[in-house]
């Protein structure tokens, strides 16, 4: 066999290798955006759910004549500012990730000062409706938590895929770019935490 023929057939063998590998990492890349994406979506669930919960909560706690205009104010802008917010999975970068924090973080402060004030109102804490919508935005913000933990898992496998050699080589030639994580400004995570353990009719 002349020599010719045989860098051919190995050359040959080396871009099939090269191109099957590119294919299996090609695969390997969408599926693991994808379960990136997937979790971002249940992330934004999550935080829809607590601000379907708020005009109802809002409603209850206006039963209260001389409860604080400003703080109820305050809940019911920051929840129609971040339902403005909105971020396709297909668009998840830096900035826009930071803008529905913002947003999200405002509605945590404001929430958590309506129901530190609503401790002030012995009413309110026996009254069976807000008992109970207290409890559920309780179990929302759990929801959130791990929504947010687990999308951040998922990111920081995806990140690190990509940026492994040689799979970052396949990476680039892709498009397959890094996803932000999901940074919760300091003390934003407790804002939530400090009202939901005081005591009915106190």
């Amino acid at each position: 066999m002349k020599r010719s023929t045989i860098i051919l057939i190995i050359l040959g063998l080396f871009i099939a290798f090269a191109g099957m590998n590119g294919c299996s990492t090609y695969n390997s890349l969408v599926e693991s955006r994808e379960q990136v994406r997937k979790e971002w979506q249940n992330v934004e669930a999550a935080y829809q759910l607590r601000l379907d919960k708020i005009p109802n909560l809002v409603a209850t706690v206006q039963g209260q004549a001389d409860f604080e205009k400003s703080t109820l104010e305050a809940v019911i802008n920051a929840r129609a500012s971040a339902t403005q917010v909105k971020i396709s999975p297909e668009n998840l970068n830096e900035q826009s990730m930071k803008e529905y924090q913002a947003a999200q973080n405002n509605v945590s402060s404001a929430l958590g000062r309506l129901l530190v004030v609503a401790e002030q109102y012995p009413t309110l804490q026996t009254n069976g409706g807000f008992t109970e919508l207290r409890a559920e935005i309780s179990e929302t913000e759990n929801m959130i938590k791990k929504a947010r933990t687990d999308y951040n898992e998922l990111t920081g496998t995806y990140n690190t895929s990509v940026q492994k050699f040689p799979r970052n080589i396949w990476a680039g030639i892709f498009g397959f770019e890094k996803m932000p994580y999901f940074e919760a400004d300091a003390g934003a995570e407790k804002a939530p935490k400090v009202e939901f353990d005081f005591k009915d009719g106190k």
